[in-house]
């Protein structure tokens, strides 16, 4: 089998970390289990017809696994992959000479891919539908397009805003698939599996209790494995606890439902100074100094699925259990 090839900038110790707890095929991916499903009949099929595998796009909250996906596909269809993102792409150009050094049954993954530039993704059209580049050689009268053959090849997209997409390259993927949040016990076989790998001694509570704070996400379960296991390894007996893991998930101020300090500040600044809302993102941005591109792709989701605040077409919302879970008094019970 090929062995598979990322390219990509020099990464940190974290990012090598993280790349090693990921999963290489299907049958060790833990969560989405329809998905897989649906993942591998696809696979199975385009290896029986000896075909590359539709083009796919993936799309969901940051850290579900969409990376590491892209990487299975390629494992499972015995071919490499090349990582790139929309935002590192600016030139036409760029895109098709990435193209043009693909092989046969490759996979092309591009994360952010609501964030390439109209020019950039034009190079996509006929490549994605007829494996085909057209160039334009020349200018003015005497400009000429010629058409080059591409290998066949999938395109894995990535992407947080799947509303961001243009229609004519949404309508180009032949595989369209959500992920969604794992379950507490999803995680903690993710964390199970994650701190064999890491050589960390933890039991079954223990893993539960970092589950339990990890946001339905496997990237935010493993980052808080590891700073646990320095926890437990500086102030107890290396071994990760319940107890070791909530009084270093309490230092890092992750409370019992996986809300951090940026999530805390957002619903204060929406129960205090805007009187529980509603009130617009870009005001709230404002208010709290974050983008407010990571309210709405990081911090907003898990908020909206668990109940803290709503969308209302006048802004967002503190719910009734924000108020509860801050201890502040919902309104007209003050007394």
């Amino acid at each position: 089998m090929a062995r598979r090839v990322i390219e990509t900038e020099a990464t940190t110790e974290e990012k090598k970390t993280e790349t090693s707890l990921r999963p290489r095929f299907l049958k060790d991916y833990i969560g989405q289990k329809a998905l897989k499903e649906k993942l591998a009949v696809y696979i199975d099929a385009a290896k029986a017809r000896g075909d590359a595998l539709d083009h796919v796009l993936l799309y969901g909250p940051p850290g579900l696994g969409k990376t590491t996906l892209a990487g299975i596909i390629a494992d499972e269809m015995g071919s490499h992959i090349k990582v790139t993102s929309g935002p590192a792409i600016e030139k036409p150009g760029e895109m098709a000479a990435i193209l043009n050094n693909l092989k046969e049954n490759d996979v092309l993954f591009v994360d952010e891919i609501h964030r390439l530039n109209r020019q950039v993704e034009e190079v996509l059209y006929p490549a994605m539908e007829d494996f085909a580049l057209d160039i334009l050689i020349g200018k003015g009268a005497t400009a000429k397009s010629i058409r080059l053959n591409l290998p066949k090849f999938t395109l894995v997209g990535a992407t947080t805003r799947p509303g961001m997409l243009t229609a004519p390259l949404r309508d180009r993927f032949g595989v369209v698939e959500h992920l969604e949040y794992y379950t507490i016990d999803e995680l903690t076989e993710i964390i199970l599996r994650s701190a064999s790998i890491l050589d960390v001694g933890i039991n079954d509570r223990g893993a539960v209790a970092i589950a339990r704070r990890s946001r339905g996400t496997p990237r935010i379960a493993n980052r808080l494995l590891r700073r646990v296991r320095d926890f437990a390894q500086v102030r107890y007996d290396g071994n990760v606890t319940d107890r070791v893991a909530s009084d270093a998930l309490d230092l890092l101020a992750v409370d019992q439902f996986g809300l951090e300090s940026s999530d805390r500040d957002l619903l204060t600044a929406i129960i205090t100074r805007f009187d529980g809302g509603p009130v617009g993102l870009d005001t709230l941005a404002a208010s709290v100094g974050e983008d407010a591109g990571t309210i709405e792709d990081v911090i907003e989701p898990f908020l909206l699925k668990n109940g803290f605040i709503m969308r209302t077409p006048r802004g967002r919302v503190a719910t009734r259990r924000a108020y509860e879970h801050l201890d502040y008094p919902w309104p007209g019970e003050e007394d």
